[in-house]
């Protein structure tokens, strides 16, 4: 869910990780059966207040212009190295090209639907945890996904 609110991997982990610590450090005690909402309710606050500095920045930068970055780096072999038990290219194609119809049409969402699809199907949480995550009635929840999957059916009707 982060990389798919930021684009970018390792700012989503960095995302994940400081939600991952605040919600140790604040409610590691509480019952199991808690942990999911409140986990995801920290990280959606996290990806609100990244988009609000990113936003903020863009102002800045805007103005005084943007530091070049270094390219530089070697690739690593070992991680270019082809996988002896990979699929077919045909399938990794054909699948890769499906999920990236998805993740596309899912980043299209509006953020409320995104949130919703994200925490009901791809999470699994359920109506009253995803509520609590969102910070929301369950009702709203319900809206959300419903319109999240009639946006997404309309994008990917083929």
């Amino acid at each position: 869910m982060a990389e798919l609110a930021t684009h970018d991997r390792e700012e989503a982990l960095d995302l994940v990780q400081d939600a991952m610590l605040a919600f140790a450090s604040r409610y590691g005690n509480r019952p199991r059966e808690e942990w999911p909402p409140l986990f995801h309710r920290i990280l959606q606050n996290r990806i609100r207040d990244w988009h609000r500095r990113r936003q903020s920045r863009g102002r800045w930068w805007g103005r005084f212009g943007w530091p070049g970055r270094d390219d530089d780096e070697e690739a690593d072999p070992i991680q270019q190295a082809p996988d002896p038990r990979a699929r077919l290219p045909e399938e990794a194609l054909m699948d890769e090209a499906t999920m990236e119809r998805l993740l596309e049409a899912v980043e299209r969402l509006p953020l409320r639907q995104q949130q919703a699809f994200l925490l009901r199907v791809w999470e699994g949480l359920d109506v009253a945890d995803t509520a609590k995550a969102m910070g929301c009635s369950a009702g709203s929840v319900k809206t959300h996904l419903s319109r999240a999957l009639g946006n997404l059916r309309e994008q990917l009707r083929e």
